[in-house]
């Protein structure tokens, strides 16, 4: 296995990465908030205002998958900078945006840039840093990929009220300007290599990723499955998909090799990172408007009350790098899969008459499930993939991730219209004057006011009230049904856990060598001569020796092979 890439400026190299990093996953939720004031501003109409989200998230997802193979081609620190680079340009550009179609143009290429950003710096955290401290670079990362979204929305309040929303990308600049300087001065040069590009592999997989994003983004504008849009575009990416995994399986020289997904680390990680992605964002889309509609808080004030989560998830993070030295990241990973079930858990029993308190202690502890399966699942899902395959390997994590999120938060979204509908009819049905607690709530303080105002404006202006009263109701159940959900979804991943692999540990500052078949560690006899072949992808060669065993002690019973074309 190769060893790190030698660097000397470690810690300002880490530095920059994350700030490039945490600038672009902020910018996935900041623009939330800013919509309705960017509608006004720009002439339009709540359902157009959307594809400023839209026209990113379809982008960003297209090109994710093509950051692997543009890294090797142009070099990866090359494809780094200019995604910083432009990813800033872009986000100036949305600021001085004049109209919607050019807010969505920008938009646009802001994903495009964007992309590689986060797969890049998760690889360049790999390579510059020993597998024994892979957990926690990976903990350094999953801090700027956890907690930005988390901040996003408050952040982006804030500028709102403050100055306006073009602040939300104005501060781009600072932030990509640092780490611009960071990244042009001490990022390492990597090699280069020769690679086809599998344009129709390419193709049939943005196609793919394209219309599903599309129609997870527009689903709940056009009642799903109830517009002939939605199964357009969901035929598109069926088909996309099809095309791809059968295109890839026979051509000589794939857009993403298959042989990626025979390692059951990465296979299993990709499974687990999917779910991790529909709690993390489903959750995060569902607290703000729940706390504004149902509880009156207003945007800082919902962010305060959602800082512990942030919170929780940096202290587990910190830790989970340093466990996993010691503790089996199976362990770590299940038993942040259950303080996360036992969070939502914690969330099922929210109600419309509470506190903060719950809202709080919820969201610390899921703050630490997620911060303990972040970490170990990204170390383990990388730790025995084939070097060659991580930059592919890393674009499709994140791919995998956001894909999660967007069905996570299209979910919990039509549950949340459904069950409201449900409930509001079912609470209705039972609403009666007859009804003891229906008469005890109109003796008391507000039965009163409801009375004065039927006085003044007449029976309709009760039951209006009345219906308010029942629409809150209705929502707060649907919220908890959203929130068991996800309980049960989070709680269905963990027998998954279980399929990932322990890593064998090298030595401190020592790589472990790389295996031949069946598990064969192999390195080179003293004084033989190498033969032409490369033992990861060719026929093995003389001046190889082979030792049984896996850590290399025991009887040495080494093989001989005749050189090649013998």
């Amino acid at each position: 296995m190769q060893g790190p890439v030698p660097v000397k400026h470690h810690g300002l190299i880490t530095a920059s990465l994350m700030l490039a990093t945490i600038m672009q996953v902020l910018d996935t939720t900041i623009a939330n908030v800013a919509l309705p004031s960017m509608r006004s501003d720009l002439g339009a109409s709540s359902d157009t205002i959307n594809w400023v989200l839209t026209s990113y998230i379809v982008a960003s997802a297209i090109v994710t998958p093509l950051s692997g193979w543009m890294s090797e081609r142009f070099g990866r620190k090359e494809v780094f900078i200019a995604s910083v680079a432009g990813f800033v340009v872009t986000s100036m550009l949305c600021g001085i945006a004049w109209s919607l179609e050019s807010m969505v143009f920008f938009r646009m290429a802001q994903g495009v840039f964007g992309a590689a950003i986060v797969p890049l710096s998760q690889t360049f955290l790999l390579d510059i840093n020993p597998r024994e401290k892979h957990g926690q670079a990976m903990a350094i990362w999953g801090a700027g990929i956890m907690v930005g979204p988390i901040i996003g929305p408050t952040l982006g309040g804030y500028l709102t009220e403050t100055l306006n929303w073009r602040w939300v990308f104005f501060i781009n600049l600072p932030l990509g300007i640092i780490a611009l300087a960071g990244l042009a001065a001490y990022l390492p040069q990597m090699p280069r290599r020769v690679r086809l590009f599998d344009f129709v592999g390419f193709a049939a997989l943005g196609l793919g990723v394209g219309a599903l994003q599309l129609m997870l983004d527009r689903g709940g504008e056009v009642d799903w499955f109830n517009s002939v849009e939605i199964w357009i575009e969901l035929a598109i990416s069926l088909c996309g998909f099809w095309v791809f995994v059968i295109w890839i399986m026979g051509v000589e020289h794939p857009f993403l090799d298959p042989k990626m997904f025979a390692d059951r680390n990465f296979a299993t990680g990709l499974v687990l990172i999917f779910i991790v992605g529909i709690v993390l964002l489903a959750s995060l889309a569902l607290l703000p408007p729940m706390l504004s509609a149902l509880f009156g808080y207003p945007v800082i004030t919902t962010g305060m009350v959602m800082a512990p989560r942030g919170v929780g998830t940096m202290i587990m993070m910190i830790a989970a790098g340093k466990l996993l030295r010691i503790v089996d990241a199976r362990k770590l990973v299940i038993t942040g899969l259950l303080f996360t079930s036992w969070s939502l858990y914690i969330m099922t029993g929210f109600g419309p008459q509470m506190n903060a308190v719950p809202i709080i202690v919820s969201g610390f502890i899921q703050g630490l499930g997620l911060g303990l399966v972040f970490v170990p699942l990204s170390t383990v899902a990388f730790a025995t993939i084939a070097p060659q395959f991580r930059g592919d390997a890393t674009a499709l994590f994140s791919l995998v991730r956001n894909i999660g999120s967007s069905i996570g938060i299209s979910i919990v979204t039509l549950l949340l219209t459904r069950n409201t509908q449900i409930s509001h009819t079912e609470l209705v049905a039972n609403i009666s004057l007859y009804d003891p607690n229906f008469s005890g709530m109109m003796s008391g303080a507000g039965g009163a006011m409801l009375q004065s105002m039927t006085a003044q404006h007449g029976e309709g202006a009760f039951w209006a009230v009345v219906n308010q009263i029942v629409t809150a109701q209705a929502a707060m159940v649907a919220y908890v049904d959203d929130f068991e959900a996800l309980m049960w979804i989070t709680l269905a991943a963990l027998p998954l856990a279980l399929l990932l692999r322990r890593p064998v540990a090298a030595p401190p500052g020592v790589s472990a060598p790389p295996r031949g078949p069946c598990g064969l560690r192999w390195e080179k006899a003293r004084g033989a001569n190498p033969g032409p072949f490369d033992l990861a992808d060719q026929p093995l060669t003389s001046g190889r020796r082979f030792r049984h065993g896996s850590s290399g002690q025991g009887p040495d019973v080494r093989h001989r092979w005749p050189r090649a074309g013998r």
